[in-house]
């Protein structure tokens, strides 16, 4: 298979085409950022946990950023040891939480007071010492998304400083607690690293407040991408400030990088079945909904789009709309593109990042495939999937 054309022939559409070497190009950017910085690279598996993808940047040396028992589960099986990942979430239920400590991950990051202790309840049953990082809400208003900004006080994120230190002094006087570390995140897709940097000074005034001997400064993720003509953040400026935190503190920095890595390697691809002309504009009918890719109803993004093969045709304003019924199922509205025709493929890109992994069943749509290409040809490594079936043969 050498094409997206090649592709469709073989597992349909719509399908999810990953570039395995720009994945790798981009960890080793990001890691080349941190050069001679006392670090660990976590990537975020929310942003897209295909097997396969996990397992490149665990032999890339990363560890895993999870929010999950099943996102434990998934870093595991690719390969990633557990003292390489950090457990973040605000939601932990009892069995995810001994299962982290069974794998001998490398943090829990604690968000409640109620979370601690739990955790230490789970630890002391298994007879171990957890390693706890407390996650500090900083108040930081982030330039983004309001559903994707994780650290105002009005989130439901971590601590405020007060709690922190609380869950600081309660951890250090327990016998199955150990405090390792101190993490935030602000929110995703963040062009402007300044919020971090706000966020870093305030955890480096709790980091000093608690008194304790610390290891990792978790400074979580968030780095943006150009949806829509801008620059991706430059990682360079963005690192640099977060260094120099972390060496001040004597700390090992920590960070929990997904859609920059990812979200540039991927590709959606779906076919028009249906064109209709409106007033102004054509409509043309994909076979790929926002059941497949909700970022543009869930949030109002925009992706880059093209119409395969129609360089040479007319252009004017499209609506590049789904087979879901809702009128929010659309990917573009009054887009400027070659006007596409019914059987056409329409790639939709920076698509790599909170795609597949946010699809759903819903119609009783079936999930649909994954390819990845590698060493200049495509492989399947995740077929279509029914919504009434329940398994899946993910490919690594």
């Amino acid at each position: 298979m050498r094409s997206f054309e090649d592709v469709a022939e073989v597992v349909g559409t719509p399908f999810y085409a990953y570039d395995a070497d720009l994945f790798r190009e981009r960890i080793r950017r990001f890691r080349a950022a941190l050069a001679g910085t006392p670090h660990l690279v976590c990537y975020a598996l929310k942003a897209n946990d295909a097997l396969v993808l996990v397992r490149i940047a665990a032999e890339e040396g990363l560890g895993a950023d999870i929010v999950s028992g099943g996102e434990l589960e998934k870093a595991l099986r690719a390969g990633v040891p557990g003292e390489r990942i950090v457990f973040s979430g605000v939601g932990k239920r009892r069995e995810e939480i001994r299962a982290a400590l069974e794998a001998g991950v490398r943090s829990l990051n604690v968000e409640s007071l109620g979370e601690l202790d739990v955790l230490a309840e789970e630890a002391a049953s298994l007879g171990m010492v957890a390693p706890v990082s407390v996650r500090l809400n900083p108040d930081v208003e982030a330039d983004t998304h309001a559903y994707v900004s994780t650290g105002s006080a009005r989130s439901k994120f971590g601590l405020g400083f007060h709690d922190a230190l609380t869950a600081y002094e309660r951890a250090a006087a327990h016998p199955a607690l150990e405090p390792v570390g101190l993490s935030f995140h602000v929110g995703s897709q963040l062009l402007d690293p300044d919020p971090v940097h706000a966020a870093a000074e305030k955890a480096a005034e709790l980091w000093r407040e608690a008194g304790l001997p610390l290891r990792d400064l978790d400074v979580g993720g968030g780095l943006g991408i150009g949806y829509d003509g801008e620059e991706d953040a430059d990682v360079e400026p963005y690192t640099a400030e977060l260094t120099q935190v972390a060496a001040e503190l004597g700390a090992e920095l920590v960070l929990e990088p997904g859609r920059w890595l990812v979200g540039p390697v991927g590709t959606f691809v779906t076919r028009v079945l249906y064109v209709k002309d409106a007033p102004g504009r054509r409509i043309a009918v994909c076979d790929g909904g926002m059941n497949d890719l909700i970022r543009p109803a869930l949030y109002g993004a925009s992706h880059p789009i093209s119409v395969l093969g129609g360089d040479q045709r007319p252009r004017g304003a499209v609506d590049v709309v789904g087979p879901v019924c809702e009128t929010g199922d659309f990917f573009a509205l009054g887009l400027e593109l070659p006007l596409p025709e019914p059987g056409d493929l329409v790639a939709i890109g920076q698509a790599g990042a909170y795609g597949r992994v946010m699809s759903s069943a819903y119609n009783a749509r079936p999930f649909c495939a994954e390819v990845l290409r590698e060493a200049g040809a495509y492989r399947v490594i995740r077929d279509a999937l029914s919504a009434g079936v329940l398994t899946s043969s993910e490919r690594m």
